[in-house]
């Protein structure tokens, strides 16, 4: 952010913008006629079809980085680097209120600036549309304020970088993803840490579930923080098969998406996304 408007130093627990997390659950049905149950005991639902946009919201809106969007592509959420995992930088960082201890990760938004003559760039001007990679906290992103910090090239999209600060309406959208949902395990054999990145749809990881080619069954992982999950299952020297569920309650499987001899810090792409 730049003037008046410079912003307290964001935490590094902070979240950009779009946010997208995804979650895993297994479907496995209870004897009885009883609803099914994720592996962690929660009622899976079945939503089919695509991520509805939600209804349109008001907030404000300042920028922080570079014009060439440095210094927005790590965050809260885990992402190392949000150009090379698929978010390019049309991210944002948000208010504690939007971020949900990073639940919201990896989520979208579209963003126009309103009432703000001086501020907004002129009627038409195209509505930046951002992924949640970081959050942020003080001043205008303190509870219960909705608050967006955008990249710059996000915000320069949208308002004059001399306003600083704009009013916005905002909603959540569909995030548009080039290739499959892509996992890379950091860790050990007795203690595993999946992150789980570009993510379709509703964008957002509420549930990974895990399972391997040979003794592994299907395990439910734990969120250690924002898009990194982990597991103290010994997943090594079997093809493994994640399940992922967004926040809308819907599944993506990548069957088989780690080859029997995958390797720690080496990210694989599945086949298919939301």
């Amino acid at each position: 952010m730049s003037g008046s408007w410079m912003a307290p130093p964001r935490l590094l627990v902070s979240s950009l913008l779009v946010a997208v997390l995804a979650v895993a659950a297994a479907d496995v049905a209870n004897a009885g006629g009883a609803k099914p149950l994720t592996p962690g005991g929660r009622v899976v639902h079945h939503n089919h079809g695509k991520f509805t946009a939600g209804e349109w919201k008001r907030a404000h809106a300042t920028f922080y980085g570079g014009r060439d969007g440095s210094g927005t592509t790590a965050g809260a959420c885990g992402y190392k680097d949000t150009r090379s995992e698929g978010y390019g930088v049309q991210t944002v960082a948000v208010s504690s209120v939007l971020f949900g201890n990073g639940a919201a990760c990896g989520g979208c938004y579209e963003v126009r600036c309103v009432d703000s003559p001086d501020g907004c760039k002129p009627p038409g001007a195209a509505a930046a549309a951002a992924a949640l990679v970081s959050a942020d906290s003080g001043g205008w992103c303190n509870p219960p304020r909705e608050h967006f910090d955008l990249s710059m090239p996000a915000f320069l999209q949208i308002a004059e970088e001399k306003a600083g600060i704009v009013p916005v309406s905002y909603r959540r959208v569909a995030c548009a993803r080039q290739g499959g949902i892509r996992y890379a395990i950091a860790g050990n054999k007795y203690f595993n840490m999946v992150t789980v990145t570009n993510v379709g749809g509703a964008g957002d990881v509420a549930a990974v579930s895990v399972k391997g080619s040979k003794r592994v069954k299907w395990t439910e992982l734990k969120r250690n923080w924002g898009v990194v999950w982990q597991t103290g299952e010994d997943l090594t020297c079997e093809s493994l098969t994640f399940r992922v569920m967004t926040g809308d309650h819907r599944k993506a499987t990548s069957w088989h998406v780690l080859p029997e001899d995958w390797k720690f810090g080496v990210t694989y792409q599945a086949s298919k996304n939301f």
